[in-house]
């Protein structure tokens, strides 16, 4: 199976679908990760160009401790808007992908506007992807891909639906975390009071706790026609 995450800025997916991410390439599924922004706003000491390129090369790393690919998009960080130029772009990263299954963000996640344009927008142009007459580089899907949508951020107004046990794959996920030191350090904590390595071992440890096991992630699919399922494709 191929599987895309596609998230608003470098860390999120490994924040919130890292351990799933890691298992579905745990057990042979190609994994893709793409991020929307730049990432350049992240930092009170770099230049936009600066942490960009750092963002980047973190991204690269993390990716690679799972052996996932990454596209990198390279839309303005805080400034990212649906258009057709994005959503072409989101197209293309589905179709490049092939993907089966689509993660990103909840729509109704309000930490950050990028969050919501992002799961938004990925799960509007999920049906278009099948679509001839929609021109992209890549040629069009055979079937529409299914979308799950990831947590908020401290799970503020989220109430998974499905849950993955990620206890064999918290280990990555973390190192998938610490690759992106730019962060994990200084900025989150300074800009935020958010030690991200504390967040997502609290996070994970009480999803872990609602669905019966040590450490989970939580989901919620997007159902709509005419891409519902019976059963699941999550890992």
């Amino acid at each position: 199976m191929n599987v895309l995450a596609i998230c608003a800025h470098p860390d999120d997916a490994e924040i919130w679908c890292g351990g799933t991410l890691a298992k579905y390439a745990n057990r042979g599924d190609k994994v893709t990760i793409a991020i929307a922004t730049n990432g350049e706003v992240g930092s009170a000491t770099h230049t936009k160009e600066e942490i960009a390129e750092i963002r980047k090369g973190e991204s690269i790393a993390a990716a690679k401790v799972i052996g996932a690919d990454l596209l990198w998009l390279g839309y303005r960080d805080e400034f990212f808007f649906d258009s057709e130029d994005a959503r072409l772009a989101f197209i293309e990263a589905m179709r490049a992908s092939r993907a089966d299954v689509v993660l990103t963000h909840w729509p109704e996640d309000l930490y950050n506007p990028d969050h919501t344009i992002t799961g938004r927008m990925a799960n509007d142009v999920a049906i278009m992807t099948t679509v001839p007459n929609i021109k992209t580089a890549s040629p069009p899907l055979a079937k529409i891909p299914i979308v799950y949508f990831i947590e908020s951020v401290a799970g503020l107004g989220f109430q998974p639906e499905e849950y993955v046990d990620i206890t064999d794959t918290f280990e990555a996920k973390k190192e998938m975390l610490a690759e992106h030191k730019s962060q994990i350090g200084d900025w989150l904590q300074d800009q935020y009071g958010s030690n991200a390595m504390e967040m997502i071992e609290i996070t994970s440890r009480f999803r872990g706790i609602q669905c019966g096991v040590l450490y989970a992630e939580g989901f919620i699919r997007a159902k709509a026609y005419p891409r519902n399922i019976a059963g699941s494709l999550l890992p």
